[in-house]
């Protein structure tokens, strides 16, 4: 069986998941891209003891050179990891022999699996949230121009599913980017907050004082600084805030995504077809079918997302200096809230990108409740005329004349006597009434 097939990068499991498969993050996260975080830990401890002294300046190159994803067979070390819980274990003693003498001794010197595994499970993580947050500019950026472009596009606000008030497009797009905006804020402090992992087996660095370090708790600042990681303040092999914030930030970032994506779902419906896809997907069984494949994907993602980060949560209740099963239950989940956030990223990038507005369809559709739609404004406009009671009992009826007779709002009250006198043609018209909407845009698009 081959590597690609087993654990390459980020081939296993593609073929149910659409949203992610072929995405940066399914490369950044296959078993190959956790094996090469693993050995770059290895080499990484391997460095930071050289620069130490703990360990003589040769076992740099050793290590290095032996620390090749190529030499080991991915398929047997995830067999022989169900012997000791972890593929730490095996891949360490596959890393020593292949070193050999006089070297291999230094290879994990001092450290516990744990060490390795969460600092290989950061670095994976900070390899796949650089592309999210490439993707995630793409996406504001391109909503920007949709916002920009469409700033006073008229159309209907919706609340609790029915035609509220009118708003503009150029708002909602902007709302959209808002949160996308949001979604890169807190990936990016993550991401520049992720730590490498260094306790030894109980989290107090006693093992590199008994190989020979005068002060061991210089060790994980080098070590950091060697794998590329933040210098974590203590171990945290059962502080899991770093789990938790990265839990977080995915999570957010996917149901932020998951929004925009609701919102286009229901305007690209045919019967309201406000927007469309820029390159939709067909149908197995229909050919007129278009649909919104990448809205479609990014609403997948976000409905998954909040149990996995649930997920990574719980594991913070980790008994003890080093846990049984809370560390173990983050591997999986982790990758997938990775993977889907990172499918998500790039799926709401292409989708705003291409995104298809129909002003003409949205000016439209302002008028299928024959005006009701300002009865807000009409209300506010026709107190001081008529008080406040009768203006709200003429509206009450002439809205259920406007349903039961299919004539407009306006010639509904053109015919009252009381308004003869009034002009309404300003207070009837949807498109004047979208408030402050334009300045509302502007006020978003000023944030960088």
């Amino acid at each position: 069986m081959s590597a690609d097939t087993v654990g390459g990068e980020g081939h296993e499991g593609g073929l149910l998941a659409p949203g992610w498969t072929g995405s940066p993050a399914a490369s950044s996260t296959g078993d190959t891209a956790f094996l090469r975080a693993m050995l770059d830990a290895e080499k990484a401890l391997t460095r930071a003891q050289a620069v130490l002294g703990l360990a003589p300046e040769e076992a740099v190159p050793a290590v290095t050179e032996a620390a090749d994803p190529d030499r080991f067979d991915l398929p047997g070390l995830a067999e022989r990891a169900r012997d000791g819980g972890n593929p730490v274990i095996p891949l360490v003693a596959e890393l020593t022999r292949t070193v050999g003498d006089p070297y291999g001794s230094y290879v994990h010197r001092g450290a516990t699996s744990q060490d390795i595994m969460d600092t290989a499970m950061m670095l994976v993580a900070a390899r796949t949230l650089d592309p999210i947050l490439t993707d995630l500019g793409r996406c504001e950026r391109a909503l920007a121009r949709l916002a920009a472009a469409h700033r006073d596009t008229p159309m209907p606000g919706r609340t609790l599913t029915q035609h509220a008030v009118p708003t503009t497009f150029g708002l909602k797009a902007a709302g959209w980017r808002s949160l996308v905006l949001d979604a890169r804020d807190r990936v990016s402090s993550v991401r520049q907050t992720l730590p490498a992992q260094l306790g030894g087996a109980a989290g107090t660095l006693a093992a590199f004082t008994a190989f020979g370090a005068g002060d061991a708790t210089a060790l994980p600042a080098v070590y950091a600084r060697e794998v590329g990681l933040g210098e974590p303040p203590l171990p945290w092999h059962v502080l899991r805030t770093p789990v938790a914030d990265l839990a977080g930030a995915l999570a957010f970032t996917a149901c932020g995504l998951g929004k925009l994506a609701a919102d286009v779902l229901t305007l690209s419906r045919t019967e309201i077809a406000e927007v469309s896809e820029g390159t939709s997907g067909g149908s197995s069984a229909m050919p007129h079918k278009a649909n919104p494949v990448r809205a479609t994907l990014v609403a997948a993602a976000a409905r998954r997302a909040p149990q996995l980060a649930a997920t990574l949560y719980g594991a913070m209740v980790a008994e003890d200096e080093r846990p049984a099963g809370a560390w173990h239950a983050e591997w999986e989940p982790l990758r997938d809230l990775l993977r889907l956030t990172g499918g998500a990223a790039r799926d709401a990038a292409d989708l705003a990108e291409g995104l298809r507005v129909h002003p003409d369809t949205m000016r439209e559709h302002l008028s299928l409740t024959h005006g009701l739609i300002v009865s807000e404004r009409l209300s506010a406009e026709l107190a001081p005329v008529l008080g406040r009671d009768r203006a709200k009992e003429l509206l009450t009826e002439a809205a259920a004349r406007t349903h039961a007779e299919g004539r407009s709002l306006a010639e509904l009250l053109s015919r009252e006597a009381d308004l003869t006198s009034v002009d309404l043609s300003g207070p009837t018209d949807p498109t004047r009434y979208t408030g402050s909407a334009g300045a509302l845009t502007d006020r978003a698009l000023e944030r960088r």
